[in-house]
């Protein structure tokens, strides 16, 4: 193998470009663990690389995708060896070190996890960065005491790779889910990932949010934020937690302190990026066992990797559902 294909995002003064281009092993950056990689998928972070003011990488020209499983081909560190299958999703992978969308990548040893029993290399990235994200917010509700019988949990932008991971997650853990999207057409989708409710995106952002609204869920996940998060804080259950992961809906959260000091809700900000090993290593186990959502077929899109281009400007519209799984 002298060549491999990647997906090369560069940016001058006079130009922007993305496409798929060859490189050699020579290429890629510093990293005790070389991987060629079968599957990576795609984000909305993967997205944002792919545009000229996303925002996301660091230097140009730079290989994206925060996601890569494959099959180690070199390491000189001894927890891996050639042969062994591995998963590596965010730290810098894709924003300032070479990433997933490339037929080989070199990443820090650190960075990597074995792929557990129970999972093929295609679900670890059928799951992937919205897999971590969705099970560390499950794993944050169950820490602070939110359990199927308290009550309904609500999942925001249900459709969408976290939300529709969420959903599947909780159903399986036998909580009462609430769905929130606007797309009417995929109801009988969010009814196969376990939703026992679906609302309106709508109902989620009146005109007028008050501090306090009616109780309604004891729980949500939610990848929005913006004023989608101000109303669920307002709507929470006493002793209710909301975990948010997203800003699809905005960055800020117009909103007051009463739902914190007169209902005990609980606040938990998500980040997958640098979630430390210990805890990645225990969610990617629950990945493959209790949270692994029966349902993950229905949730993900094979494409190959010359589609990989359309596919992350389609994310950035909000036209896909669930996950989309690179075949490379």
């Amino acid at each position: 193998m002298s060549t491999f294909r990647a997906l090369l995002v560069n940016k001058t003064d006079q130009s922007f470009t993305v496409g798929i281009e060859s490189l050699s092993l020579d290429d890629l950056p510093e990293g005790e663990v070389t991987v060629r990689v079968a599957y990576s998928s795609v984000n909305y972070k993967d997205g944002l690389a792919a545009i000229p003011n996303g925002r996301i990488l660091t230097r140009y020209p730079m290989i994206p995708g925060i996601d890569l499983a494959g099959t180690v081909v070199r390491s000189t560190d001894s927890r891996f060896k050639e042969g062994d299958k591995v998963i590596a999703t965010s730290y810098d992978i894709g924003v300032s070190h070479e990433g997933g969308f490339s037929e080989y990548a070199r990443v820090k040893a650190d960075w990597v996890v074995p792929l557990p029993q129970g999972l093929t290399l295609k679900e670890a990235m059928a799951l992937g960065t919205a897999g971590i994200t969705a099970a560390l917010s499950v794993h944050g509700l169950e820490g602070h005491g939110v359990t199927p019988d308290k009550g309904p949990v609500l999942v925001t932008g249900a459709t969408g790779g976290v939300g529709s991971l969420a959903v599947a997650m909780l159903s399986k853990r036998g909580y009462d889910v609430v769905a929130s999207t606007g797309k009417e057409a995929e109801h009988d989708y969010l009814r196969q990932l376990g939703a026992k409710e679906i609302i309106h995106r709508q109902e989620l952002t009146p005109e007028k949010i008050r501090p306090l609204d009616q109780r309604r869920w004891a729980g949500a996940v939610d990848p929005v934020g913006g004023k989608t998060l101000a109303y669920v804080l307002s709507a929470m259950d006493y002793g209710g937690t909301v975990a948010v992961s997203g800003l699809t809906g905005g960055t800020e959260v117009n909103t007051t302190v009463f739902p914190f000091i007169l209902r005990g809700v609980n606040l938990l900000g998500i980040d997958s990026v640098y979630c430390p090993m210990e805890l990645r290593r225990m969610l990617w186990e629950r990945l493959a066992s209790d949270l692994k959502p029966d349902r993950l077929d229905v949730i993900t899109t094979e494409i190959t990797f010359d589609q990989l281009p359309q596919t992350l400007s389609q994310i950035l519209q909000g036209k896909l559902r669930g996950r989309q799984v690179v075949r490379l």
